[in-house]
């Protein structure tokens, strides 16, 4: 599974540019700086956010937390698709999405409000600390042209790849039922969309 998501994850990513680069012509593509476009703006105060939790390190407990961050990040970057973007699949791929990880969220929350941290596992930290900063680095080399749409599908696939690392993670150190339940469901969605928002980028790329 792991491997398919790496194909279709390289598969969506064509051009490199980092995010000091200025607004340039390639391949007839017009790229973007990466501090002037609203999607990644939208990205960074998510993993911002995340960067800046305070770790129980209790593997329940914090991926629930760091779950329910990165979906408000999902849905703040959906939330920008629906108002500005123009394609109508990508549109309905928002909103889906909002859909889904607002309930998630609700989930997510009742959940940890019946834990508490009572273990630590520095293993799982180190490994979670290590896909955030795996995220940071594909964003910053993600091709961006202002397009929302564009915009939106690229950065959505390294979002969910990253949720798709942090679950996997959590499987191998977790032990609550609901969460483990929870992560296996959103590997099983979130690679779907990374295979459908690959396949919308092979064929509108602009």
């Amino acid at each position: 599974m792991k491997k398919t998501i790496l194909m279709a994850v390289l598969a969506a990513m064509n051009l490199m540019v980092s995010c000091s680069d200025d607004d340039s012509a390639k391949n007839g593509v017009q790229l973007q700086a990466h501090d002037e476009n609203k999607m990644m703006n939208k990205m960074h105060t998510m993993m911002d956010a995340m960067a800046a939790m305070e770790m129980t390190h209790d593997p329940d407990v914090d991926f629930a937390a760091m779950m329910v961050m990165h979906h408000e990040g999902a849905i703040a970057m959906a939330g920008l698709e629906l108002q500005e973007g123009s394609d109508t699949e990508m549109k309905a791929v928002a909103q889906a999405i909002v859909t889904a990880q607002q309930q998630e969220i609700q989930e997510l929350e009742t959940i940890l409000a019946a834990i508490n941290a009572d273990e630590m596992d520095m293993d799982f930290m180190a490994e979670q600390m290590t896909g955030m900063d795996k995220m940071d680095a594909m964003a910053d080399q993600q091709m961006i042209t202002g397009d929302i749409d564009n915009d939106f599908a690229s950065l959505m696939i390294i979002h969910h790849q990253a949720a798709i690392d942090s679950a996997s993670t959590y499987l191998h150190h977790g032990s609550n039922p609901e969460l483990i339940a929870m992560a296996n469901m959103i590997i099983e969605a979130q690679s779907n969309e990374i295979i459908a928002l690959s396949n919308w980028l092979a064929q509108n790329r602009r």
